[in-house]
């Protein structure tokens, strides 16, 4: 099956198994690795992407099925190599510690702040639900994201 993405703002065609998952097109054939296959169960939430805008976990979206839409990775998030502002917060925040689930932590966190540009803790911990961090405990990620919630403001 032929498919055609663009993915971090360059289009990428090419044929693919139908069953083919968003993930795998990404990783295998896009050569995108900071998106990462976790549980393939949608529990764990590390191959969170953009697709036009909205995050979802990759491993239950079909390749084909994101033919013709655009996706954002982590990668795309610092396309001149200038940290995106909440790549930048769960650094100085220290919102990692394996760094396994960082990639879809920080995606999701895109999202939300796109939805809802000043939330709150609670709306933080609740837009982060369905991704799992099994190190931090939550609370850097959580500061990370309000911290980079006050950057967007100082900055839009």
């Amino acid at each position: 099956m032929k498919v055609d993405l663009t993915v971090n703002g360059n289009n990428i065609t090419a044929d693919v198994e139908d069953r083919t998952l968003l993930v795998h097109f990404l990783r295998d054939v896009a050569d995108l690795t900071a998106t990462n296959i976790g549980c393939d169960t949608t529990s764990c939430g590390a191959c969170t992407v953009l697709l036009d805008g909205e995050s979802v976990k990759s491993c239950t979206v079909l390749a084909a099925q994101a033919s013709g839409h655009e996706i954002t990775t982590l990668e795309g998030l610092a396309p001149n190599g200038e940290m995106h502002p909440v790549q930048r917060a769960f650094h100085t925040e220290h919102g990692l510690q394996c760094g396994f689930c960082t990639p879809g932590m920080v995606m999701a966190i895109v999202s939300l702040l796109k939805e809802n540009p000043h939330p709150t803790e609670e709306q933080v911990r609740n837009g982060l639900e369905g991704n799992l961090c099994r190190c931090t405990g939550y609370h850097n990620i959580v500061r990370a994201a309000l911290v980079a919630a006050d950057v967007e403001k100082v900055t839009s």
